[in-house]
């Protein structure tokens, strides 16, 4: 505790001594500035002038009004930047700032649970984006399903934390500038919450909305209210902003995990009738199953703000803001789990009696002696997040002026409940799977009726706790010297400590066997400890089935009591640590010219960063689990420039190009082992703390043409040089041979003789990336009476990279795509507004992208040319307001209105077969706005 009060000593004391704000305050007060009147026409200059009390002053509001502040701030800064400005209090475009944030041009987004998660920019995933709230670095994790990456172990920034409506302004910082923090590949994006300042005077708004969602029929509340003032002639003021929302949802949908095969027999009973599934090329599906999970969410988010300026020169701004979600998950599940088990009792039992074999792959199967499962996984878990932060600015004279923050931060992940019971009938006969119809509705017979409760056995009861703690402590202290009037030089220096933390308890004893049992002294599960579960918006078969009732378990049997057969323990290789400590400093130029008659300006620069890294785990020392610290050190120094030339009126041309640098993912730094079985996933993962961050020369052209009020025309070309990749090599092999002690595994209920996925991160070769956006945006003022009303916003990126990636044993594999880049993604936007009627129609779109590279499995989805991938979709939202008057205002919006599914595989060159796919149904939310 010693050592990080210390750490936090230096940057406060540096920075008590300057009083400032926030170096973009200047870009940000845009913010606060109703729009500009009109232009006159230059026709009506010669005419008299009419008396100052007769001028018509024409103010643009709503929808409109956001995109021509958000294009006034792109306009005005000298590197590659977009923004999204909320056109009033509480009204930011979208519900989430993830699905806010897919409207930009090259940022796309994946979802969990159908809310937008993470971001993609320009194709770089999400751990080469940076993200700072109010001009300070943080970050925040969330849980997840399995399928879904569960908790964030990485430097990804979980947007679904915070409400959109806590925010007045997003800027997405595409290109590199000195005075920008370093550590992002794709882009910066800055968050900015309300400021009293911002309005004037007292000013006050809320909204309260109801969301229903037609898979799971219910109705959610949703409330959001603002109130500020100012006081003594506005050098004091005072925000305070609040947000909170519930939100249930249903994810229904199949999944097979994995393909496996490449095995003598395929895995199967020799004496199988069906002898083409015996083949080692044939591949068959590891857990076929129907999927559903009820999710249920309260998020809650809160912000207040103090300006105070005591004169003309000198002004202070504390900012606070905290957000809290609590979510609880229940997934459900019915599968063939004896189809991934490689001991004597699995798949060698299985006898295949009928099936067709398409493309390498066993589509359909009728098989004997298998075993099925149905599983019940509750899943509580929560995320707070804290932010505290002081900006203060003082102006020595009219050319100099120092800038100051200091600032700390928290994300606090908790998941006190990953709880699973499963029930399990043996070597059964005449169960069959059917892939050939509808992938992804497979149709399966089990042999039984899998809604009668008899003949189960309780199984498993698996127990675990998982935490993740993210702290940032920031301190920044800067200058700005005009040095005349064409020039200014600004600098600075920066100190941030970052800490990460992750642990994880679990059930000491043997979770497949220290299992008690019933009245009767039996494992059979009784008929009154059990409930159906049923798809309700897909079509399955079956539709539903028989799991256990968590809760009927869990009392029964006291499973959270922490004692007894139920006793938790830390589970070692779970317990790792990554702690940083960035010191930078920088010195830019900024100057504005003419290169004959065009105006010429724009920034260059130099950032030195020295990271100070400490890697902390339990690593494998001759087979015993041993405590390993890891401390190291590099710099990186960083070289940018952006110019912009008006070539002519309002058509620029700007040219960008920098070096730039992000830190390896949190998890992969770690020295230790982490062996995890949860549900169908089994994975062996180690860490390596001496990966070097991924280095890049990037480069940007672009050109925009602002032909008109709020309208703009642009076309961008961006290419990046990256040196060195990190990939995590992927190989599937039976944990007795790994050479890894057999008591990593206790507790889990898995054995030696099963199969793992291991996998081990290493820097690669890396690759190139090239680009192109096309962005329009256009208020149809041209045409005539309510026709100039509407308006429009198109964008679209195309992507393409070269990545070289890597063998499990080092060997060069397949060069392709980066994870995670959708080659093609476009938005569009039609929007009306009215004096009293408004309403936008958008539809945003993504191609596949690739979520693993090289496949997991050996032959089929080989090292050599296997990969996973994600489909792409469509995803269509409108909303419609109606203002009654100057105070109240109904809205009415929907969300994914075709209920677009989330759809994974598998593939080689041959063939294409299904891993996940999921279904979360249309949103819709009816609600009524006041403001003051």
């Amino acid at each position: 505790m010693q050592t990080r009060n210390n750490r936090r000593k230096t940057p406060v004391t540096v920075l008590a001594l300057s009083i400032g704000l926030a170096l973009q305050f200047n870009a940000l007060a845009a913010l606060a500035q109703e729009a500009t009147p009109a232009a006159a026409d230059s026709t009506a200059q010669a005419a008299p002038p009419e008396p100052v009390d007769t001028l018509e002053t024409i103010t643009v509001t709503g929808y409109r009004a956001s995109l021509e502040k958000a294009l006034d701030i792109k306009r005005s800064e000298k590197g590659v930047v977009d923004a999204i400005v909320a056109e009033d209090i509480g009204k930011f475009p979208d519900l989430n700032l993830a699905e806010s944030l897919q409207r930009i041009p090259g940022v796309v987004i994946t979802r969990d649970a159908g809310e937008g998660r993470n971001i993609t920019v320009r194709g770089l995933g999400p751990q080469f984006t940076r993200v700072r709230l109010n001009g300070l670095e943080a970050m925040s994790s969330v849980g997840s399903s399995d399928g879904q990456g569960g908790a964030n172990r990485s430097r990804n920034f979980d947007f679904n934390v915070f409400a959109s409506d806590l925010f007045s302004q997003l800027i997405v910082r595409k290109t590199a500038s000195a005075d920008v923090d370093e550590g992002s590949l794709g882009a910066t994006v800055d968050l900015r919450t309300a400021r009293p300042f911002d309005y004037d005077g007292f000013t006050a708004a809320a909204s309260l909305q109801g969301s229903f969602n037609d898979v799971t029929d219910t109705t959610d509340p949703r409330f959001a209210g603002l109130i500020a003032n100012s006081w003594a002639d506005g050098k004091f003021g005072a925000l305070v902003s609040l947000a909170y929302s519930e939100r249930q949802a249903l994810d229904e949908g199949s999944g097979t995990v994995r393909w496996s095969g490449g095995t003598t027999n395929g895995g199967f009973d020799p004496a199988s009738p069906f002898q083409p599934a015996l083949a080692a090329d044939v591949y068959a599906p590891r857990f076929p199953r129907y999927t559903l999970m009820e999710h249920d969410q309260k998020r809650l988010g809160v912000t207040a703000s103090l300006q105070f300026k005591p004169s003309d020169r000198t002004q202070f701004s504390l900012d606070a803001m905290y957000s809290k979600i609590d979510a609880e998950r229940n997934e459900k599940y019915i599968e063939a789990n004896g189809l991934s088990k490689t001991g004597a009792t699995g798949k060698p039992q299985i006898l295949v009696m009928d099936g067709v074999v398409e493309d390498g792959a066993l589509v359909y199967g009728v098989f004997d002696n298998v075993d099925i499962r149905s599983e019940h996984r509750h899943d509580e878990w929560s995320t707070t997040f804290k932010q505290l932060s002081l900006d203060g600015e003082h102006r020595f004279t009219d050319d100099f002026r120092v800038t100051g923050k200091i600032g700390t931060s928290k994300s606090e992940f908790r998941n006190p409940v990953q709880a699973t019971v499963m029930m399990d009938k043996l070597d059964v006969d005449g169960y069959s799977y059917d892939y050939r119809g509808n992938p992804n509705e497979p149709v399966f017979d089990y042999g039984f009726d899998p809604t009668d409760p008899a003949g189960w056995a309780l199984s498993t009861i698996r127990l675990r706790e998982n935490s993740v703690t993210n702290d940032f402590d920031t301190g920044q202290l800067d200058f700005k010297w005009l040095v005349s009037p064409s020039f200014t030089l600004t600098g600075g220096v920066q100190a941030k400590n970052y800490g990460y933390a992750s642990s994880e308890r679990r059930r000491t004893a043997n979770e497949s066997t220290a299992n008690p049992t019933f009245a009767d002294g039996t494992s059979n599960v009784p008929t009154d400890m059990t409930e159906l579960a049923s798809l309700t918006g897909l079509s399955g078969a079956p539709g539903t089935w028989r799991v256990l009732d968590f809760n009927a378990i869990a009392n029964l049997f006291g499973i959270f009591s922490d004692s007894g057969t139920f006793a938790m323990g830390d589970y070692a290789p779970s317990h790792t640590s990554v702690n940083e400590k960035d010191r930078s400093g920088y010195l830019m130029g900024e100057f504005s010219t003419d290169l004959g008659s065009i105006p010429f300006s724009g920034n260059f620069g130099v950032r030195y960063v020295r990271t100070s890294q400490t890697s902390s785990g339990i690593a494998q020392a001759s087979g015993t689990p041993t405590p390993t610290t890891v401390t190291r050190d590099y710099n990186d120094t960083l070289p940018s420039i952006n110019l912009v030339a008006e070539v002519a009126p309002d058509f620029l041309i700007r040219f960008a190009a920098a070096k730039v640098m992000s830190r390896a993912p949190l998890a992969s730094l770690t020295p230790g082992v982490n062996v995890s079985v949860s549900g169908s996933a089994r994975t062996v993962s180690g860490g390596n703390p001496f990966l070097d961050p991924v280095r890049a020369k990037t480069a940007d052209l672009g050109f925009e043409w602002y032909f008109n009020e709020g309208a703009m025309l642009g076309v961008g070309l961006f290419y990046k040089d990256i040196d060195s990749f990190i990939q995590n090599t992927r190989e599937t092999r039976v944990y007795a041979d790994s050479g890894l002690p057999a008591n990593l595994l206790d507790g889990t209920g898995a054995t030696v003789s099963d199969e793992f996925v291991f996998s081990v991160p290493v820097n690669t070769p890396g690759g190139e990336l090239t680009g192109l956006e096309f962005n329009y945006t256009q208020p149809f003022t041209f045409l005539p009476g309510a026709w100039s009303n509407f308006g429009t916003q198109v964008n679209y990126t195309y992507v393409d990279s070269q990545i070289q990636y890597l063998q499990s044993n080092g060997n060069p594999a397949q060069k392709t795509d980066l994870l995670g880049l959708s080659k093609h993604s476009w938005n569009a936007t039609l929007f009306y507004e009215g004096k009293r009627f408004s309403g936008r129609l958008s539809a945003t779109n993504r191609d596949d992208y690739l979520i693993q590279v090289p496949g997991t499995e050996v032959g089929f989805n080989s090292d050599a040319n296997g990969v996973h991938g994600q489909s792409g979709a469509t995803i269509l939202d409108a909303s419609v307001r109606w203002k009654i008057n100057d105070h109240f205002e109904l809205s009415l919006e929907g969300n994914n209105l075709t209920n677009e599914a989330q759809e994974s595989w598998v593939a080689n060159p041959a063939v294409q077969l299904p891993l996940e796919y999921s279904q979360t149904g249309r949103q819709y939310l009816l609600g009524v706005r006041y403001k003051f």
